[in-house]
C-alpha cells in the first residue's frame, strides 16, 4: 500500500503522535475559523444577529453527531486492517463509508429542512432571533450532505495515516470562507447584503470546495490504492453494520449533548438575549482547546487501531497517554488565558458591554474545567480506535443528560443566575473527565470491542 499515509506501529511514540496530531489539530483549528470568521462578522451586525446564529449552532451540532458515525467506524475498522496489512479490507470500507455517506446525508439534509422551525419553537427563542435563525439552519441543510462527505473523506485519509490530506481539504475551505464571509454579510461588489444568510451560504459554499479538493486528491492517487468506487455498488449490509456499530455509541453521546443544549439554551434565553450573545462568545472560545483536543483525539484513534491491528497493544496505550500529556499542557496554558484575558478575548466578538461582562464570568469559570476536557476528549478518541466505543458513551451520556436539572437547581434554586449554567458545565466535565481516565486505565479496552462486530 503506497501512499501519503505511514504505519505508526514502530518507531517514537511522540513522533508519530506530533506527525499524526499537528495537522489534524490544524485543521480542527481552521475548521474552527469557518464558525469563528462568521462570529466576528455577524457580530458587527448586533446582538439579535449573533444570538440567531448562536441558537442555530445546537440544531448544527445534532448533523456534526451524526457525521462522526461513518468516520468512526471507517477508522476503526481500516486503521486495524492497515496494521495488519489487509489492503483489500481497507478498499472496499472505503467504498461502503463513502456510500453511506450520500445516502445518510441526503435524508438528513431533508428531515433537517423540515425540523427547523420546529426546533426554533422548542427553543424559545424572541420571534425576530427565530426569523433570521431558521433561515440561517435552513440554507445549512441544503448542503449538509457535502459536511458528511468531507467527514468521510478526511477518516479515510486519518486511518491510513495521512492526516494532511485533512489539512488540505480544510485550508480549501477556509480560504473561501473568509474571503466570502464580509462580501455576502455586508453585501460588497454586486453581491446584496444578506446578513445572517451571507455567512450560511458562505459557509456553504467553502464546504463545497473542501469536498471538491478531496475528490482531486484521491483522483490522483493520494489514497495509495484503487478506491473503484461505483455509486451502484450493492451495500454490504455486515460491513455497514460493523461501521455502524462502531460509529453509533459516539454519535449518540453526541446527539445527547446537542440536544441538551438546546434545553439549556431555553435556560439561558430566560436571562435574555445578551446572556445567549454571551454563550457563543464562550463556545467560540471554548473551540480553540475543545478541537486541538480533538485534533490529538483523533491522531489517538489511529494509533491505537494501527497498533492493535499489528498485535502490539501496549504502544497502542503508551501512545494515548502521550497524545492526552500534551494536550494538558495545551490546554492548562488556555486556562490561564481565559482566566487573566476574559474581557480582550470577549471584546474581540462583540462590543456590546452586556454581552461582554457575561462572558467574562462564563471564561473565568470555563478555564477550571479545561484539562478535564481534555482527558474525556482524548480517552474518547482512544476507545474509538480499539472499536470499543460503549464505554465513552455511558460516561458521557448521563453526564450530560444531568446538566438540565443541575442547571436548573442551580439557577433558579440556589439563585446563582445565569452563572448557574457555566458552573454546571464545568462540574459535569469535572466528572465525566475523571471517569473515563479509570475506565480506560483498567485496560479492557485492547481485548473488547472490534472484534466483536468485524
Amino acid at each position: 500500500m503506497k501512499s501519503d499515509g505511514i504505519k505508526y506501529t514502530e518507531g517514537s511514540i511522540l513522533k508519530s503522535i506530533w506527525r499524526l496530531g499537528w495537522p489534524a489539530v490544524t485543521s480542527m483549528l481552521l475548521e474552527t475559523m469557518l464558525s469563528i470568521t462568521d462570529a466576528y462578522w455577524v457580530g458587527k451586525l448586533g446582538a439579535a444577529e449573533m444570538a440567531a446564529v448562536t441558537s442555530s449552532m445546537f440544531p448544527m451540532w445534532t448533523v456534526f453527531s451524526m457525521l462522526t458515525i461513518i468516520p468512526t467506524g471507517l477508522v476503526a475498522i481500516i486503521s486495524r486492517a492497515v496494521g495488519a496489512e489487509q489492503t483489500e479490507k481497507v478498499s472496499r470500507t472505503a467504498r461502503q463509508g463513502i456510500q453511506l455517506s450520500i445516502y445518510v446525508g441526503i435524508a438528513y439534509a431533508i428531515f433537517g429542512y423540515w425540523a427547523t422551525p420546529y426546533v426554533f419553537d422548542l427553543m424559545g427563542t424572541e420571534e425576530a432571533v427565530s426569523q433570521m435563525g431558521i433561515s440561517y439552519l435552513r440554507i445549512f441543510f441544503i448542503g449538509v450532505v457535502f459536511f458528511f462527505l468531507n467527514d468521510t473523506f478526511a477518516g479515510l485519509f486519518r486511518a491510513l495515516g495521512d492526516t494532511k490530506a485533512q489539512l488540505i481539504g480544510t485550508i480549501s475551505a477556509v480560504v473561501i470562507n473568509i474571503a466570502l464571509d464580509p462580501i455576502l454579510i455586508f453585501g460588497l461588489g454586486p453581491f446584496p447584503a444578506w446578513g445572517t444568510d451571507g455567512a450560511s451560504i458562505a459557509t456553504l459554499v467553502a464546504v463545497l470546495c473542501g469536498t471538491t479538493v478531496y475528490l482531486v486528491m484521491i483522483k490522483r492517487g493520494r489514497l495509495g490504492f484503487k478506491l473503484g468506487f461505483n455509486i451502484r455498488e450493492k451495500i454490504d449490509f455486515k460491513l455497514a453494520r460493523a461501521i455502524m456499530i462502531i460509529g453509533a455509541p459516539p454519535a449518540t453521546s453526541s446527539m445527547v449533548f446537542s440536544i441538551v443544549y438546546i434545553f439549556l439554551n431555553r435556560i439561558v434565553a430566560e436571562y435574555g438575549t445578551v446572556s445567549i450573545a454571551a454563550l457563543m462568545v464562550g463556545n467560540r472560545m471554548e473551540s480553540l482547546s475543545f478541537l486541538t483536543c480533538f485534533g490529538f483525539s483523533l491522531a489517538a484513534s489511529t494509533m491505537v487501531g494501527q497498533n492493535l491491528g499489528a498485535g502490539r497493544p501496549d504502544r497502542a496505550a503508551k501512545s494515548v497517554w502521550a497524545a492526552f500529556g500534551i494536550c494538558a499542557v495545551y490546554t492548562t496554558i488556555i486556562s490561564i488565558i481565559f482566566l487573566v484575558f476574559p474581557r480582550e478575548l470577549a471584546r474581540f466578538f462583540i462590543t456590546d458591554e452586556a454581552v461582554v461582562s457575561i462572558a467574562i464570568e462564563y471564561l473565568r469559570i470555563l478555564a477550571l474545567s479545561q484539562i478535564f476536557m481534555a482527558a474525556e476528549i482524548v480517552l474518547d478518541g482512544a476507545f474509538a480506535g480499539a472499536g470499543n466505543t460503549v464505554p465513552p458513551m455511558a460516561i458521557s451520556i448521563p453526564g450530560t443528560i444531568a446538566r438540565i436539572p443541575l442547571a436548573y437547581y442551580l439557577c433558579f434554586e440556589v439563585g446563582l443566575g445565569i452563572s448557574g449554567v457555566w458552573w454546571t458545565l464545568t462540574i459535569t466535565t469535572w466528572i465525566r473527565g475523571l471517569v473515563i481516565m479509570y475506565w480506560f486505565s483498567r485496560g479492557r479496552w485492547k481485548k473488547t470491542g472490534l472484534m466483536k462486530t468485524t
